[in-house]
């Protein structure tokens, strides 16, 4: 993943916190974006967790973005102190979802039965899948290439967008308006960092 962006200084982020309030959203995209330091620093925490880092850094985006949103300015306390509780938060569910998830599962296990009422197990699934070791290796190492290559050339934020939007690496595909309604944008201006994504990684492909 590229390197992020240094943090605001106190009295940037105090300037910037107003100007979002006053609804100039363009200060609410500068104070996620100097603050995505804080995202890959919490994440550390979580990297033998088994995911993969940059499942980890989306999901860390998210709870930013949930971070500034809700951002009560005359508390008085840093916003970074904040956003790390949300951000933690959100990784935190992740976590507890893959557990609630996780089952200690047989091949041998039925899983249902066929036609004539025989039983069906994992085995006989993995035993009859025809398809060949050459091409399932050939498919995995096309995805870690294309991983690396978005993680270089898209910034976090269409990083987010990209995998989100089109289903890779494990997520569910997402429309625009469920993006827009996670980062809490306009479902045009995700429109927009999708466009420029794509233009961004046709470039680099060409």
């Amino acid at each position: 993943m590229q390197s992020f962006p240094q943090p605001l200084s106190a009295a940037q982020e105090a300037s910037y916190l107003r100007q979002y309030q006053n609804g100039d959203m363009h200060a609410r995209d500068i104070l996620i974006e100097r603050n995505l330091r804080l995202v890959a620093h919490i994440v550390k925490k979580y990297i033998h967790s088994g995911k993969e880092t940059d499942e980890l850094i989306s999901i860390g985006i998210i709870g930013l973005v949930k971070a500034v949103n809700t951002y009560n300015f005359d508390k008085g306390s840093r916003l970074a102190t904040y956003a790390a509780r949300c951000i933690d938060n959100e990784l935190l569910m992740l976590m507890r979802g893959d557990k609630k998830r996780s089952r200690e599962v047989s091949l041998y296990d039925p899983i249902g039965t066929d036609k004539e009422g025989n039983e069906i197990t994992l085995l006989s699934i993995i035993e009859h899948n025809n398809e060949d070791v050459v091409e399932q290796l050939a498919r995995k190492q096309s995805l870690q290439k294309l991983s690396k290559i978005i993680s270089e050339v898209l910034t976090p934020r269409e990083y987010f967008v990209v995998i989100r939007r089109y289903g890779l690496f494990g997520h569910s595909e997402s429309t625009q308006r469920e993006l827009a309604s996670q980062l809490n944008i306009s479902r045009s201006y995700v429109s927009r960092i999708e466009k420029k994504a794509l233009e961004k990684l046709r470039h680099h492909l060409d």
